[in-house]
Formats: structure tokens, sequence, C-alpha cells
């Protein structure tokens, strides 16, 4: 069994390894060998009690789960061990488009294209580290099935089969679990529709009207309890009758009112292109000053929504149309003075880092601040694909960008989860960061606007290609482009606050991730919060590609597994190209001249250091100059004395 040695590190062991492919290659033969196969008929009865009794463990938590892999060692680490590299697309077709199927037609190991499947849930859902499952009926109840989410399970901290109990599954896949088990699997979050209560029809304007102010007075009511996804469902409920023509002709003014409701709620759930939508639509444009009071809110809403989203010039707009209502307004006011530094920021590159630093804490580890990239572009990079560019001349130490990240999951967050993944594709395991996944998915179900910027970005995975963000029943995203995008262009920003391997702080900066990898980069980044400052470490000059070290590790061996492990890619720079010309023995020589000259700096002060002990360093940073072969590291950078070197610039020998 693994054992890690250190809260920072996970280990496998070979059989660990082994075991983790085995599972999710006898689960792809099973499922091979039943392809085709007409699904058979469960027992309700027998399903509802396997369901409630795998419920009640896994609360009691006196089951194992079989989605982890134990990682036994300090802390008895659990790590989520997950299959990935076989993609498929999520349904793009609207559900009007879709042919209606039942259970009992299913077949293993099948996407059902083109159809769709309505069950109710009739069992506890069973909640696990990286899935939740439920046993479901047909809409008539004459059969049963398991249905399962993968990872993407929760919406808004709640649950997707908790939410209600009825669903729509889009392009329903039948398929099997990790332990052979039958299952309707869901992968996408938009191949899921929850089913709502709907609203009653009625052709009578007083009953229609009225039906939508109880919707309002729910709505009103769940957010005064801060149930934010049912006053949603409750405000969504009440536009869909405020908006008929026979309820405008005599209130107009109602559906005005739920959509600013609602614009309030979509604000506290993160929806921020919803708001900006919803509070257009609450506009009056009179001039009473009731109606200027109402409208200042709409703009007050939707400058806050594009503020979250960086969009500092259209919050501008919005609060400045606020003061022009409401001019004794304070929070237009504060609201526009931050939206103005933040401009600053992003027009020049001043910042005040120091303030910034000492506001930061483990409970706010977010930066308000923009992003600063006047001095770079992206463009072709011969052999690689996209890269970032310097658009002008860089001195060295002056900075070049500043990235505010997309989104940064912190190691102490709730929503902090590291898992293993075994990729079929190239038959590795890796570390990946699905928390990050899970939670940057949420966030462009939530502002699709920001979905394009995300694909764009280098994957292994480019998905069917068709690049439908959006359809009549809501926004189409591809979980495993996501994953893909975030396995070759998240960062870790340092360790700024507690954590360790199977919490480990990980984020996305878009612009950043464009920066090719070099061993002797021209840039260095830090981070201050969720802040990357990447400044130049030489000249940059006037369209120089910007380049950063993906792995810093002096060890070539080490490097190398890294960039290919990790990013997918053998690094053949000047520095690789001498190194590997070097051969393994010299290599490893140096490496080992390294360790001791390492383990002499952390063991021996540089202040007041003795003559014989200088000159022992002297000795050592020699060792490792000669073991550089003059032809082949000539204009090569020689690092691996750095250290020593600067321990010996340091040093006053008596």
């Amino acid at each position: 069994m693994a054992t890690p040695q250190d809260g920072n590190t996970i280990y496998l062991t070979e059989q660990e390894a082994e075991r983790i492919r085995s599972i999710a290659k006898e689960r792809v033969k099973k499922c091979a060998d039943q392809r085709g196969n007409t699904k058979e008929p469960r027992d309700k009865t027998a399903a509802h009690q396997q369901a409630t009794g795998a419920a009640l463990m896994a609360d009691m938590g006196g089951a194992p789960d079989p989605d982890i892999t134990q990682i036994q060692g300090k802390g008895g680490h659990t790590i989520p061990a997950i299959a990935v590299g076989q993609p498929y697309p999520p349904c793009t077709a609207s559900l009007s488009d879709l042919e209606p199927i039942k259970l009992g037609h299913l077949r293993m190991e099948t996407h059902h294209r083109g159809k769709k499947l309505l069950v109710k849930r009739e069992s506890p859902v069973v909640t696990l580290v990286a899935r939740s499952w439920t046993m479901v009926q047909d809409g008539d109840g004459s059969d049963a099935e398991r249905l399962e989410i993968c990872l993407h399970k929760s919406r808004h901290g709640e649950d997707v089969l908790e939410s209600t109990k009825r669903f729509i599954i889009k392009e329903p896949y039948f398929t099997l679990t990790d332990e052979g088990e039958p299952t309707l699997r869901i992968d996408h979050p938009s191949d899921l529709v929850i089913c709502y209560e709907e609203p009653k029809p009625t052709e009578d304007a007083a009953a229609a009207e009225k039906l939508a102010t109880i919707y309002k007075t729910q709505g009103n009511a769940a957010l005064k309890q801060q149930d934010l996804p049912l006053a949603h469902e409750k405000y969504t409920a009440g536009l869909t009758v405020a908006r008929r023509d026979i309820v405008v002709a005599s209130n107009p003014d109602l559906a005005r009112d739920i959509s600013r409701n609602r614009a309030y709620v979509n604000l506290l759930l993160g929806r921020f292109d919803e708001v900006k939508t919803d509070s257009r639509a609450s506009l009056t444009g009179r001039d009473d000053q009731r109606s200027k009071e109402l409208d200042s809110k709409a703009y007050f809403r939707s400058g806050s929504a594009a503020y979250s989203q960086g969009r500092y010039q259209e919050a501008k707009r919005f609060f400045t149309e606020q003061q022009r209502l409401t001019p004794v307004d304070k929070d237009a006011k504060i609201q526009l003075k931050k939206t103005q530094a933040r401009l600053r920021e992003e027009e020049s590159g001043s910042y005040d880092f120091m303030k910034m630093r000492s506001s930061l804490s483990q409970a706010r580890p977010r930066v308000d601040a923009a992003t600063f990239i006047n001095n770079t572009e992206v463009k072709d990079s011969a052999e690689k694909g996209r890269g970032l560019f310097a658009t002008h001349a860089i001195a060295s130490g002056e900075l070049l960008m500043c990235e505010k990240a997309f989104c940064v999951v912190w190691g102490h967050e709730e929503e902090a989860l590291t898992a293993m993944t075994y990729d079929f594709r190239d038959d590795r395991i890796r570390v990946a960061p699905v928390g990050l996944s899970k939670v940057i998915v949420q966030k462009l179900l939530n502002s699709p606007s920001e979905i394009e910027s995300i694909v764009d970005l280098y994957g292994d995975y480019k998905g069917d290609d068709k690049d439908v963000l959006n359809n009549e029943d809501g926004t189409v995203i591809d979980v495993f482009r996501v994953h893909d995008v975030i396995s070759r262009n998240a960062f870790g920003p340092g360790s700024q606050f507690s954590e360790g391997a199977r919490n480990a702080s990980t984020g996305l900066w878009i612009h950043a991730a464009y920066i090719n990898h070099s061993c002797t980069p021209n840039v260095m980044k830090e981070y201050v919060g969720d802040l990357m400052i990447i400044r130049a470490t030489r000249p940059i000059k006037a369209g120089e590609e910007v380049l950063h070290s993906y792995d810093a590790s002096l060890d070539y061996d080490a490097r190398q597994t890294a960039l290919m492990t990790t990013w997918g890619f053998e690094c053949n720079c000047a520095l690789c190209a001498a190194e590997k010309a070097d051969g393994k023995e010299v290599r490893d020589k140096r490496m080992e001249l390294v360790g001791e000259a390492d383990a002499f700096i952390n063991r021996t002060p540089w202040a007041g250091a003795k003559r014989l002990v200088f000159r022992k360093a002297q000795k050592l940073a020699q060792a490792i100059d000669e073991s550089y072969d003059e032809g082949r590291w000539k204009d090569v950078p020689r690092m691996h004395a750095d250290n020593i070197k600067a321990w010996l610039s340091k040093a006053s020998p008596r």
C-alpha cells in the first residue's frame, strides 16, 4: 500500500497503481462484452431497499466508498480514483427535438442519441465522494434502474438528485459501474434536466395574475430563509406566468418586480449573465422618484455582476447610470470609486501590492484587483501552437503582466479535492485537481459567456466541434473538454495557506495559460492571493515570446518525466539537449554533488563562515562546474551550482 512520506506528496506503489488500472480496464472489458444487450428488468422493491441501505451506510460512514483509493499514512488519506480518457460529447439537441424512450428499451454501453428518458426518483440518494446515485422508475412506474451522476453532482450547494423527484435524461447513457452494476450514467450536467413544478395554465387574466403573485410571494419567503435555489425556482415559475400577454396587459409591473427580485437571487448565486438579463427586463424607464429608485437597484445589480466578472468598463457604465438616477446613493459612489481603481490597474499595471498582501488571510484569500495584460499578446508560436509575446521591450525586473485568476480553489476550502486519474489514452496515472474542475464547470453553467475563453485553451480533447454552448433548455458544457483544459493549463499558486497533497490549492489563469515552457525562462511568477504577478528575469525584446518554467527541477530525468506526465511533451531546449548528451552517469554524478551542496547550505550558516568551511564550499562549486563539457555547454546556462555560489557570495571567510 502506498505510504506518503510527507503531507505534500502522494506516493503510489506499483501494486496500488496496477489495482487502479485493472479496475478501469475490467469495467471497459465488461461493457464491451455486453454492448447492445437489452436492459434486464429490476425488482423495484429490491432496488429501493438497496439504495436505502446504501444511503444509510454512507451517512453513517460504515461502508467502504468504492470511489476512493486508500492512501494510508499520515492522517489516513483517502483519494478518489477516477478513470478518464473515454470522452463523449454532451447532448446538444433541445428536449423538443428528442424522441421519448422507456427504461425497458435501453441497451448496454449505448448512448441513445436522439432520445429522452423521463424518470422519477423512488429512493434516497447515496452521496459518495465522486458521485451520487439513486434508484429511478419510468414515468408510469413500470420499471426501475440505477441513476448516477459522476463528479458534477451538485449545484449551488445542493445535490442535484435531491433537488426534485422528476428528471428528463437527454440521450441517456446506459453502462456499468466500476463494480459491474448496470446504471444510467450522467457525466455532463446539461444532460440531466430537472423537472420543476409547472405553472397551471389559465386564460383568466385575474387568475393568472394571482398565480404569478403567489409564486412571487413564495420566492420572497424562500429568499428570506436564504433558500436561494428554491427562491430562483419560484421566481422563474412566477415569470413564466407574469410574462403572458394577458397578465402584461393588466399589470406590466408584475413581471418587472419578479425579474428584479430574481436578479438579486442570481447575484447571490453567482449567475452573473442572468443578473444583467433580469435587471434589464426589470427597468421601468419612468421618471417618477419611485421608478428611478427601482431602476437604480437594477443598475446596481448589473454593475455588481459585471464587476464580479472583471468587466470593469461595463460595470462603470452601470454604476454611472445608477448614480445618475439616484445621485445621493452612497453605494453607487463607493462602487464607482472601486471600479475606477480597477480600471487604472487594468490600463497601467499600477498596483498597491503591499496593501493587497496585508489584506490577505485564510478567510479572505482572494484579492480585489484587475488584470493587466497590455504588454502581451497571443500569437502562433513555432512548434508550440500558440504562445504569449511581448508587445514592446521589457527591462529585466519590470512587470510584464498581472492576472486575476479565473478561478482558484484553495486547499483549505470545502471545494478542494484531489483525485488519482487513470487515463486510457496513454496508460498513465496522474494527480488531478478535480475540485477545480467541478467549480469551473459550475461557474461556466452560471456564466455561459465565459465558456468560449476556457474551451479556446489547449486540451487533448476537442469535443465534437459543434461548439453548441446554449439551447432552449439551458447551457451546454462538455465536462471532458474542461477536464483536459484544466489538466494542461492549471497552476498551483504556492503554499500561501496550509494545505497538503490531498487538498492542494489550484487555479486557472486564462491569459497566463498561453505562456509556453522553457527550462531557461525569461520571466518568473509569484502570487499575491489569486493574483499572478509575472516579471522579466532578463531584458525581453518587442515581439519576443514570453517563456516560463513549468518544472524548475535541476534533475533532468525528473524534469522530463514531469513535463511528459503532466503536460504531454518532451523538452528539447538547449539546456535539455546538453544534459541529454551528457549521459545518465554524468547527470547522476552532478545531481549527487548538488545534493551535497544543498545539504551543506542547510546545515552551514554563511555568516562568519571559517576559511576551512569556505574552502569546502568552493570545492563543491568547482566540482559541479567541472561536470560540464565545455563544448556541449557553450552558451548554455549552468544553474546547478547557483545555490552554493549564492552562499559563497554572502559568506566572508576568516
